[in-house]
């Protein structure tokens, strides 16, 4: 809620100036963001999750594959920075950002390799069994679980994104192998999960079992929630970024025939 009147309040306020930079759809987005992360971690979802794999999973997914795009079309750095408090971002948040080793390391880290190598670490890291577990077992880990989600997943769609004033461009074909290769970890795991003979995870075992679903059953649920949807999110972009280097292609070469 604090974020959302934050942005708010900065959208309102640079839309002054940069009324075409910033349409309403922008903001449309920010917000669409902010109720999916509220489905994700506040909505009844989240108590489905700890009794049930394939609610947790679209919970991941939630929270990796369609929060951080909706939020980066907000294109949110400056609106956040204008929302808030003048003292806040003159006295607290400027010598930061005026300190060039953080802004180094920012660069770092929305480049594709560090960017890509973060979210799917963090995916995959998690999926181990002991972590999984260990997670849901104890609710501050499974809150920083959701923050390692969200924040490699934002770093992850940065470079695709590519939210104003960022000036980073890269081309298309190295984008293209970026989401194959992320759509391939998690077709790996996803397969892993819905082709293993047992549960893997040993919490749903344990745990109440209120909707009568075999840990197995419901494994296999979650594992092509991953897979499909999973694949979808980076699917879809990687064919838009094939269609465009084809028709630049296609241009290129109209052009060298007269």
């Amino acid at each position: 809620m604090v974020l959302g009147v934050v942005y708010l309040r900065g959208w309102f306020a640079i839309r002054k100036t940069r009324p075409i930079q910033f349409p309403l759809w922008r903001l449309g987005a920010f917000l669409l963001g902010l109720v999916v992360v509220w489905l994700a971690i506040a909505s009844p979802l989240d108590g489905f999750a700890d009794v049930l794999l394939s609610a947790h999973m679209v919970e991941h997914l939630l929270l990796m594959s369609f929060v951080p795009p909706l939020f980066l079309l907000g294109c949110p750095v400056v609106p956040l920075l204008r929302g808030l408090p003048r003292v806040v971002t003159v006295r607290l948040l400027g010598p930061l950002i005026r300190m060039k080793a953080l802004r180094r390391l920012g660069h770092v880290l929305i480049t594709p390799l560090v960017a890509w190598l973060a979210m799917n670490l963090a995916f995959l890291c998690w999926h181990v069994p002991a972590a999984y577990d260990f997670a849901l077992e104890h609710e501050h880990w499974h809150e920083f679980e959701h923050l390692c989600f969200l924040g490699s997943s934002i770093l992850f769609w940065w470079p695709l994104v590519r939210p104003w004033p960022t000036r980073e461009s890269y081309t298309g074909w190295l984008l293209l192998l970026y989401l194959v290769m992320a759509d391939i970890v998690n077709t790996l795991l996803s397969a892993f999960l819905a082709f293993c003979d047992r549960p893997v995870y040993s919490y749903y075992l344990r745990g109440p079992n209120p909707f009568g679903i075999s840990p197995l059953s419901d494994q296999r649920a979650g594992a092509v929630v991953m897979w499909v949807i999973g694949s979808l999110v980076f699917l879809v972009p990687a064919v838009i970024i094939t269609i465009r280097l084809l028709q630049h292609g296609a241009n290129r070469e109209g052009r060298g025939t007269c």
